[in-house]
């Protein structure tokens, strides 16, 4: 990396995919609506501030209304041993599927329109890599309809993130063979080493809300380093942020220096500083998460002036890793 540090965010755009196995859609449905609003919202706010990002798209959601998914299933399907983890279980059992819930080709579409931003792959069916019942040949059927359905719709996929972060060291080798050269891993702490949602304590879930606005844990900043034998770059999550919730609001100035004081870090320190979040966290409180969101990005242009930060997405960063001699 030049000098000034980088700053990335990569976005897990997935819409109900994401959420169908531990909500309804009634239970989360203010948020997935307001997915259609809160993608243009940023896009601007991006836009105004010259931040690149990667979009890591379910692949599902490239695709125009269930008929035309059942036609793309993969050839080898995840057998987990639970069976509410498995997408295609819930597409058989429903007839209709509603568009603004499941599929969005024309959002993906508008963010394909903005310049330094990156359409890159959460799998193709929101795809859990650890949990038991599944193996590396359905991930590898999986990733392939992936990059097939992005391809077809004119995006060559560079960048993975995987749902859940449950990144499988197992399965990183194979990744090179469909062109994915990095993905987003996760920060180096044991509070948020990769693990199946089930074996996730309430003590750990309750420290990682602290952590977004006490540092218990580090800024989580790193230097992204060219990886051995072709497997891809890992370029590991630093923060996720967090949506505005009205019962912590009192808390925003905290919760803002948190992420603010990390970017410090790595603009001082030559250094990667990845943010992360979903565009459904917006879908609610659209308003107060973006003027949230303009505060960080009025702190990146602020670094750039002062330290000559840039922006780059995941798959430019794994580009200039690359390049290096």
């Amino acid at each position: 990396m030049t000098s000034g540090g980088v700053f990335t965010v990569s976005l897990d755009f997935e819409l109900y995919w994401g959420m169908r196995d531990v909500c309804t859609i009634s239970d989360y449905q203010e948020n997935l609506a307001g997915v259609g609003r809160a993608i243009p919202a940023m896009l601007e706010v991006f836009s105004d501030h010259g931040i690149h990002v990667t979009w890591a798209t379910v692949g599902f959601i490239f695709h125009k209304n269930v008929n035309e998914l059942r036609k793309e299933f993969p050839t080898c399907l995840p057998r987990y041993e639970q069976k509410n983890l498995s997408p295609y279980e819930y597409i058989s059992g429903t007839e209709n599927l509603e568009l603004p819930y499941h599929f969005a080709p024309q959002l993906i579409k508008k963010i394909s329109e903005y310049s330094g931003h990156e359409v890159a792959s959460h799998t193709y069916s929101h795809y859990y890599c650890l949990e038991s019942g599944q193996t590396k040949e359905n991930f590898r059927s999986d990733i392939a309809a992936a990059v097939k359905v992005a391809s077809e719709n004119g995006f060559s996929i560079r960048s993975l993130v995987f749902p859940r972060n449950q990144w499988n060291p197992d399965y990183l080798s194979m990744l090179s063979e469909f062109g994915i050269q990095c993905f987003r891993g996760n920060p180096n702490s044991w509070l948020y080493k990769s693990t199946t949602l089930e074996k996730q304590s309430f003590f750990q879930r309750l420290v990682q809300l602290i952590d977004c606005y006490l540092n218990l844990t580090g800024h989580h900043t790193h230097h992204v380093e060219r990886s051995l034998n072709g497997a891809p770059v890992n370029i590991r999550a630093s923060r996720f942020l967090r949506p505005h919730l009205p019962l912590l609001s009192v808390l925003d100035g905290l919760r803002l220096r948190r992420i603010t004081r990390a970017m410090d870090d790595a603009a001082k320190h030559n250094r990667v500083f990845h943010l992360w979040w979903h565009p459904h966290n917006f879908g609610l409180h659209t308003d107060k998460n973006i003027a949230f969101l303009k505060r960080i990005a009025a702190h990146f242009l602020k670094l750039q002036s002062e330290y000559g930060m840039r922006s780059l997405n995941m798959g430019e960063i794994a580009e200039s890793v690359h390049a290096r001699p």
